[in-house]
């Protein structure tokens, strides 16, 4: 049986292999000239960082998942993090996170004397919430909404806390604010608001004490090869460059796709994109509104030195973090000292550049969808240099050899919805049974699968989300076969 896979980003890919290995002969639409959506490199003068994500969680999960497509896991170098990061607060107060509860209580007890107990309730708890939340609605698709709600869903559900926010949990265990950011701003990762996004977020940070924050050797995008020549080994077709112009449907049913070669038909289409995209080639019958993720401004640097003393990954709080928040998920306007993240990957890993150089990612959260002319602000930008010179990487200035500005235009231009850099926003009417799901309608044959998706983001999840589509896809087809 023939199956179309529409883009060929982490989802797609994964979702590839998992088929193959079924049994299925696949064949790959890419737009670009290159697989890895949003998963690619910078590359500059011989330095190379990642464009996209750079934190694995879930290390096990992660491996485990290559392992079920039938890639060695060990062919994909995985680096802890230890220190996992470094938070800096404006008043001067530095928190470093470790692997480990026991390291971390001991920084707790020194920066945070006052909530030792209170971590330790965290944890306690977030154990108690990771063990229903995992098996419960990661490793799960909702296509039948009646699977979700049943006595027990709703009883583990309510278990997570989804009437509070991430913020509003963690004030439950920690009276400092600074404390309460710094376990609620992993939001961000997906392109959530702390203060917004529902509670079962808060298994993130906790993830990161009790699995670890780890690094790609290589970098994150480095991953992409080794599924392509996995694919091509096993005699999937790839098409590179390759725009599909629609689906084409039948009494109910995706029955091909088309590109400017024409049409071909297929047993089941599967869509991998932001999935409100998905309407453009082949229209929902039910159309909803649906609310971007954040956008980023990126920042790219090629610099000549290594900055050995410092943490790959870090977070910079600015003047007023809530209001930052405000800014990016309410008000859309421009933050004039806000919070951001820096990643120096060269730390660990001199594969990335020249000898003796080095390469640095910064993040900053902003509105997505804003008319903002970010990339021509230097007063802007020069004011977050001015913070990681005084804060962190002194003479940066004087180091950079090379910068790129990527921003939210640059995002919807390459196709990511309203230019958020994370699909659709983990809001509560958008996660679990409310967000898309791998079968998105009650169209046969259509599918979908990525960030945008239930399970969600994040690589690990959306390797997941790639798994449940492999399965579904299988059952249904059999079933139909059957019958």
């Amino acid at each position: 049986m023939k199956i179309a896979m529409i883009g060929g980003g982490v989802g797609g890919l994964m979702g590839a292999l998992y088929l193959t290995k079924l049994g299925y002969d696949v064949t790959i639409y890419e737009k670009e000239h290159k697989l890895g959506g949003r998963m690619a490199f910078v590359e500059r003068d011989g330095f190379r960082i990642d464009e996209g994500p750079t934190i694995v969680l879930l290390p096990e999960m992660f491996r485990d998942l290559f392992a079920q497509a039938g890639i060695d896991p060990e062919s994909i170098e995985l680096l802890l993090c230890d220190p996992l990061y470094t938070i800096r607060f404006t008043d001067g107060k530095v928190y470093t996170k470790y692997p480990g509860r026991e390291r971390q209580l001991q920084e707790v007890e020194e920066q945070f004397p006052e909530d030792k107990e209170g971590f330790i309730r965290f944890m306690d708890e977030g154990q108690k919430r990771f063990d229903i939340g995992k098996p419960a609605f990661l490793e799960h698709d909702f296509v039948r909404k009646a699977d979700f709600w049943t006595f027990r869903n709703i009883r583990n559900l309510m278990k997570l806390k989804p009437q509070k926010s991430v913020h509003q949990l963690m004030e439950n265990y920690f009276r400092d604010e600074r404390l309460q950011l710094a376990y609620s701003l992993q939001a961000l990762y997906i392109g959530g608001d702390p203060y917004r996004a529902p509670a079962m977020y808060s298994l993130v940070p906790f993830s990161e004490h009790e699995h670890g924050v780890y690094y790609v050797k290589g970098g994150y995008a480095s991953i992409i090869p080794v599924m392509e020549r996995e694919l091509r080994s096993r005699g999937t077709e790839i098409r590179l460059g390759t725009t599909v112009k629609r689906v084409l449907k039948k009494d109910g049913r995706a029955t091909a796709v088309e590109t400017e070669s024409g049409l071909e038909p297929y047993d089941a289409i599967v869509y991998n994109g932001d999935f409100p995209g998905i309407n453009q080639l082949a229209p929902m019958k039910k159309q909803k509104e649906y609310t971007p993720s954040s956008g980023c401004v990126l920042l790219y640097f090629g610099l000549d030195k290594v900055y050995q003393d410092v943490n790959v990954h870090q977070f910079f709080i600015g003047d007023d973090y809530k209001e930052h928040m405000e800014d990016v998920f309410v008000r859309g306007q421009k933050t004039e000292n806000p919070a951001f993240y820096t990643f120096h990957p060269s730390v660990i890993d001199d594969s990335l550049a020249p000898q003796g150089k080095s390469v640095l990612y910064v993040l900053v959260p902003v509105p997505s969808g804003t008319e903002i002319d970010w990339k021509n602000d230097e007063q802007w930008i020069g004011r977050i240099l001015d913070r990681m010179e005084t804060l962190s990487f002194p003479g940066i200035r004087e180091s950079i050899e090379w910068m790129d500005v990527r921003t939210p235009k640059d995002a919807e231009a390459f196709g990511l919805f309203k230019g958020g850099s994370f699909g659709i926003g983990p809001t509560l009417r958008q996660s679990g049974v409310f967000r898309p799901q791998i079968k998105p309608d009650d169209t046969e044959n259509l599918y979908a699968v990525g960030a945008s998706v239930h399970p969600g983001g994040g690589i690990p999840i959306v390797m997941q989300g790639a798994k449940l589509l492999a399965d579904r896809i299988h059952s249904d087809l059999k079933e139909r076969g059957g019958s």
